[in-house]
């Protein structure tokens, strides 16, 4: 490979580099975040699932599920990874 041909291959590398640090690494950060804030879900939260349902966690589920008291005396099992938003967290019982 000479100089020419090696310098063809700059503009798609700058393009690669430019991608992964305006949306590949942002979006990355985007997932942990979410992963680590639905890890900590507690019994008490005040949370929006990503259909725009607003509630309490009633119960933490193995396998990825938790019981949301939408009104009184409703409850609803959700995905926990659809939970959008934790509007308030409640304070560890010691």
């Amino acid at each position: 490979m000479d100089a020419k041909s090696l310098g063809q291959f700059i503009p798609l590398i700058l393009i690669f580099v430019i991608f992964y640090f305006l949306l590949i690494r942002p979006q990355q950060k985007r997932i942990k975040e979410h992963k680590a804030m639905v890890d900590s879900l507690n019994r008490g939260d005040d949370i929006v699932t990503s259909g725009g349902i607003v509630g309490k966690v009633v119960r933490v589920l193995e396998d990825d599920k938790a019981e949301v008291e939408i009104a009184e005396n409703v409850t609803v099992k959700i995905i926990k990874s659809t939970v959008s938003q934790v509007l308030s967290k409640t304070e560890p019982k010691k």
